[in-house]
């Protein structure tokens, strides 16, 4: 019995090491809540937008923030929800 249940914890272990810090959640995020975006603070500043994280068992709302690329002429693309594994995975938002 001890054993069968080493064996089982020791499988959930490997199995979540092996996902990595991908996180298949069960339903999809809200809709995107709609953002007042403020005066820019300076010419070199770039808007990315909110979104819905998911955070302690549920969706939290992130706001949209202004930063400066790291480089010139650097885009920013959004992050998003993708349909996976019978649920849905967060690919984070990045520069190109």
């Amino acid at each position: 019995m001890k054993k069968a249940l080493l064996a089982s914890v020791f499988g959930i272990l490997l199995a979540v090491g092996s996902a990595g810090a991908e996180t298949v959640v069960r339903y999809g995020p809200p809709v995107a809540r709609h953002e007042v975006v403020p005066v820019r603070p300076g010419p070199r500043y770039v808007w990315t937008g909110g979104y819905y994280r998911w955070y302690h068992h549920r969706y939290a709302w992130v706001p949209g923030r202004y930063v400066i690329p790291p480089r010139p002429y650097a885009v920013w693309i959004p992050g998003y929800w993708v349909p996976r594994g019978g649920g849905y995975v967060w690919i984070q938002g990045y520069w190109r």
